[in-house]
């Protein structure tokens, strides 16, 4: 039929699982905490009640069980946008494509997306080894303007492209922010901030090895437009939720201020006390 999605668009494995991620669609919950690092999946599923799925192909590792009694998601997505273009379009082909027809459903089903990351902060005042939530996100990478429909525009948003100095960066920026809903259940973070999502780990964050970065003054000119925190994936987790209908929250632990020059003391610490600070109040 001519409404059957192709081949080519739609892969998938031999069992029918979704090429990159290897999941059917009864191996997700549907509320899913995202991580960058693989080797934080089972930090994070140790915690559940109990781990009925454990599926992994390349940095893609998922585990789905219960915790206290509803069923939930962990999943790594490895490092920056471009893997959480994968992530997200895979992750919403199995709620909301039929896989085995090839065809989109008639009933659409939002999930609930948690990041549980680290971050680095641009603003002096943010404290190490804490809580900061993203509530604005703005996107230095470029992904969202390979879609079509997508527009985002908010006070944060429109200040920003006001004053952002860069002329060379400025037409890959694109913006978003949270889903109020899931905030909700962070509200006591220590910290609610604006995010600048990074295409890369050098220089795009200021650091200069054998070769230098764009402004010396980068990170410092985007705290004065109201950024707090920079990381590599929330924009395009954020945008893309908004295009096709999830919720999506950011919850980073700040290991790092580079405006102070601070390292977290014990980062190993300070993880596990993301992961039981989140999962203490994702499911009550």
């Amino acid at each position: 039929m001519l409404n059957k999605l192709a081949a080519s668009e739609l892969v998938l494995n031999e069992d029918g699982s979704v090429y990159h991620l290897n999941l059917l669609p009864e191996d997700i919950a549907d509320k899913v905490i995202l991580v960058g690092d693989p080797d934080r999946v089972p930090k994070v599923s140790q915690y559940f009640d109990k781990v009925e799925v454990k599926k992994n192909k390349r940095e893609f590792y998922t585990h789905t069980g219960t915790l206290r009694g509803e069923r939930i998601s962990v999943m790594s997505t490895g490092i920056g946008t471009e893997n959480i273009d994968i992530v997200m379009n895979e992750l919403d082909a199995l709620v909301n494509i039929d896989l085995k027809e090839k065809e989109f459903k008639k009933e659409h089903k939002s999930l609930q997306l948690f990041r549980m990351g680290t971050c680095g902060s641009v603003n002096p005042d943010v404290q190490v080894d804490n809580m900061l939530v993203t509530q604005n996100v703005v996107g230095l990478d470029g992904l969202m303007h390979f879609y079509q429909d997508y527009e985002f525009e908010n006070d944060f948003s429109k200040n920003f492209m006001e004053k952002f100095p860069y002329a060379k960066i400025k037409p890959m920026l694109y913006f978003a922010d949270w889903s109020e809903e899931l905030g909700e259940l962070y509200k006591d973070a220590k910290y609610h901030g604006n995010t600048a999502t990074f295409p890369g780990f050098y220089a795009p964050q200021g650091r200069q090895l054998r070769l230098k970065a764009l402004d010396d003054k980068f990170l410092e000119t985007l705290n004065e437009l109201g950024v707090t925190n920079f990381e590599m994936e929330t924009s395009a987790i954020y945008a893309l939720s908004k295009l096709l209908g999830h919720k999506a929250i950011t919850v980073n632990n700040v290991i790092a201020n580079r405006r102070r020059g601070e390292f977290s003391a014990d980062h190993h610490a300070s993880e596990k006390n993301l992961i039981t600070w989140v999962l203490d109040r994702i499911i009550k």
